[in-house]
């Protein structure tokens, strides 16, 4: 589970800059919702986490997920895609 957070919160992060650049701004309206899941999956791995395990992969997942989100949005403000 810890796992599966990490690659959700990679991959946001490159479809976030890829999204970035232009004529690409609408694959945001995918990145969000997808970022979303990571962001659901690694709290979920971090609350589940056993005492003495690390939570490296889970509070990675955590931070990307919601850098991929966050970044979205602005750019999706900038671009007028959010009305």
């Amino acid at each position: 589970m810890k796992t599966a957070s990490l690659i959700f919160g990679i991959i946001s992060l490159v479809l976030m800059l890829v999204g970035f650049l232009p004529c690409f701004g609408a694959l945001n309206w995918i990145n969000i919702p997808f970022a979303g899941i990571g962001l659901v999956i690694s709290i979920v791995a971090l609350v589940q986490n056993k005492e003495g395990d690390s939570n490296g992969k889970a509070i990675g997942g955590i931070v990307m997920c919601g850098f991929a989100m966050l970044f979205g949005l602005i750019r999706l403000i900038m671009g007028g895609g959010v009305v």
